[in-house]
C-alpha cells in the first residue's frame, strides 16, 4: 500500500460513473489546489487505491460493477487513515446513515451543493494535517488536560478508545449514560479529538428551552419576525457554524420540534423565522439523553426516523458505581479544583474507604456535590466520614453513614455532666421555666452532636433544624466541642 506524500499537493480519488459529475468534481477540487484522480467503476477505483495514497475517496453509492457501500467497507478495513465520503441520491436519507454506521466519513446529497463540498474535503484534509497554530493549541490543551474523562479503569478506558475512533467521522453520535455519568465531557471530548477541536462547542439543554421559543433558539430570526424581535438573532446552529451541537436530554423535544430536527438534520439546512430562504449549516450532531430511547419511540413520544438520524453511532457511558476505581483520582482532581493555595483539601483515608464502598445514585456530579458540600464544613481541610453524609446503600448492603444518624436514637445514654443525667426527671412545674428548657435544649443539641461525631450540618439534620439556627443556639447556650 502506497503512502500519501505530504510534499506535495494532498490527492482525492473520486469514483462516480456519471462523466459530467466526475468532470464538475474533478474541476472544484482542482480550484482548491489539490490533485485529483478519477474512476468510473469499483474495479478501476480498487486499483487505483493499490497504487496511490489519498487524502480523501469519494464515492457514489451506485457503481456499474457494485455499490459505493463496498468500497466504504473496503477502505475502512484496509486503508483505515483514508477518510471516505459518500455521495447519496437526493432524498435518500436512509443510504447516508448506512454509509455512517459502515465508517463513511461524511456524506453528500445529488445535486451536489459545491459549498458543501468544499466544506467536507476541508474536514477531512484537517483528520491528516492540521495547521501550526491550532498544533500548539490543542497540545497546550491536552498537556495541561489529557482527558475530560478522568480516570484509568477498564470501563473509562474503553469509552475514550471509543471516542478515539468514532470523532474522525463526521456522523452523528448519540451518548447514553444515568444523570451525573459525565455525558456533556464526552461530548466535548470527542469534539476536542475531531477535526472540528478548533471551531464553537455549543451544548443545548432541550428539556430547559420553553416549547414556544425553541424554533427561535435553535434556527435564529430576522428583524420584526415577531413581537421582540429587534434584531436579526442566529440560532444553536449557526452559533456552532463548523464546529459541533450537543442536545442534551434529546428525548425531552416536544415531536413538532422534532420533525424540524430531522428536517435540519438531514438537508443541513435552515429557516430562519421570518426568512424566505433557506440557508446551510456545517454542524455535527451530537445528542445525550438518559432516557431509553427505544422504549420513547414504542411509546410514540419520539419519531422513529429523528432516532435513525440521532442513533448512528453510540457511545454509552458506565456509571460511576461500575468503576469505583477510578474515586481516588476523580476525588483528588475535584478536591484540587476546590482548594486554594491558602486551604489546601485532604481526604482522610477512612473517608476514601467509605466514598469506594459507596452506590452514587448521582454519579460523578453526586460525588462532586458530597466533596464540595464536605469541604464546607471540614476542620483544618482535612474531610473525615462524617464530613461527607453519605446517604443511601453502600455497595456491601450497610446503610451510609448518615442513614446510620438519621435512625439514631438521641435518648440513649451518653455520658455526660451528672446534673444533665436526670434532666427530664425535673418537677411537673419547674421553679424556672425558662432554665428548665435550656437545660431540656443543650441535653438534645449536645447528644445530637455526640451522635454527629460533633459535625453540626448532621446534627441540625438529626434535630429538625437549620445549620444557622442549630449554629446560634450553640451559641447562646455556649456549648462547646470537646478538645
Amino acid at each position: 500500500m502506497s503512502q500519501l506524500d505530504t510534499h506535495t499537493n494532498p490527492r482525492i480519488l473520486v469514483v462516480d460513473d456519471e462523466a459530467h459529475l466526475r468532470e464538475l468534481l474533478e474541476i472544484t477540487l482542482i480550484k482548491m489546489g489539490l490533485d485529483v484522480d478519477t474512476a468510473e467503476s469499483l474495479s478501476v477505483a480498487r486499483a487505483c487505491l493499490s497504487k496511490t495514497g489519498y487524502a480523501l475517496v469519494l464515492t457514489d453509492m451506485r457503481l456499474p460493477d457494485g455499490s459505493g457501500m463496498e468500497l466504504v467497507q473496503e477502505v475502512g478495513s484496509l486503508y483505515k487513515n483514508t477518510p471516505i465520503a459518500v455521495i447519496t441520491a437526493f432524498g435518500s436519507a436512509d443510504n447516508a446513515v448506512v454509509a455512517l454506521k459502515a465508517g463513511a466519513f461524511d456524506y453528500v446529497s445529488k445535486p451536489v451543493a459545491l459549498d458543501q463540498l468544499r466544506k467536507l474535503v476541508r474536514s477531512a484534509l484537517q483528520m491528516n494535517e492540521v495547521p501550526v497554530e491550532k498544533a500548539v493549541e490543542v497540545y497546550k490543551e491536552v498537556k495541561s488536560n489529557p482527558s475530560f474523562l478522568i480516570g484509568e479503569s477498564a470501563e473509562i478506558q474503553h469509552v475514550r478508545s471509543q471516542i478515539t475512533r468514532l470523532a474522525r467521522s463526521m456522523a452523528p453520535v448519540i451518548i447514553t449514560g444515568e444523570s451525573g455519568s459525565g455525558k456533556e465531557l464526552a461530548a466535548r471530548e470527542i469534539h476536542r479529538n475531531s477535526a472540528r477541536a478548533g471551531k464553537p462547542f455549543i451544548a443545548v439543554n432541550c428539556g430547559a428551552i420553553p416549547e414556544a421559543l425553541m424554533e427561535a433558539e435553535f434556527f435564529g430570526y430576522r428583524k420584526g419576525a415577531f413581537t421582540g424581535a429587534v434584531d436579526d438573532r442566529d440560532g444553536f446552529f449557526q452559533a456552532a457554524s463548523g464546529g459541533t451541537l450537543m442536545l442534551d436530554e434529546v428525548a425531552d423535544l416536544p415531536l413538532a420540534m422534532q420533525v424540524k430536527l430531522l428536517r435540519a438534520i438531514q438537508e443541513r439546512r435552515v429557516r430562519k423565522i421570518g426568512a424566505t430562504a433557506e440557508e446551510p449549516v456545517d454542524v455535527r450532531i451530537v445528542s445525550a439523553t438518559h432516557q431509553n430511547l427505544a422504549d420513547c419511540v414504542s411509546s410514540g413520544k419520539f419519531r422513529q426516523d429523528l432516532y435513525y438520524r440521532l442513533n448512528v453511532i453510540e457511545l454509552h457511558l458506565p456509571p460511576l458505581r461500575e468503576r469505583l476505581g477510578d474515586i481516588v483520582e476523580l476525588s483528588a482532581v475535584i478536591l484540587l479544583r476546590l482548594a486554594s493555595a491558602d486551604h489546601p483539601i485532604s481526604l482522610h483515608p477512612t473517608a476514601l474507604e467509605a466514598l469506594s464502598e459507596y452506590d452514587f445514585p448521582g454519579n460523578v456530579r453526586e460525588l462532586e456535590n458530597i466533596l464540595e458540600r464536605a469541604v464546607a464544613f471540614s476542620n483544618d481541610g482535612c474531610i473525615e466520614v462524617a464530613d461527607l453524609a453519605l446517604r443511601g446503600q453502600r455497595r456491601n448492603g450497610i446503610p451510609a453513614v448518615a442513614d446510620n444518624l438519621a435512625h439514631a436514637d438521641l435518648g440513649a445514654p451518653i455520658s455526660t455532666p451528672q446534673d444533665e443525667v436526670n434532666v427530664f426527671m425535673a418537677p411537673e412545674l419547674p421553679c424556672s421555666l425558662p432554665d428548665y428548657l435550656e437545660r431540656i435544649e443543650r441535653e438534645l443539641i449536645s447528644r445530637a452532636l455526640v451522635k454527629a461525631r460533633y459535625n453540626r450540618t448532621q446534627a441540625a439534620e438529626l434535630l429538625g433544624v437549620s445549620f444557622r439556627q442549630l449554629r446560634y443556639q450553640i451559641q447562646k447556650l455556649k456549648i462547646h466541642d470537646p478538645e
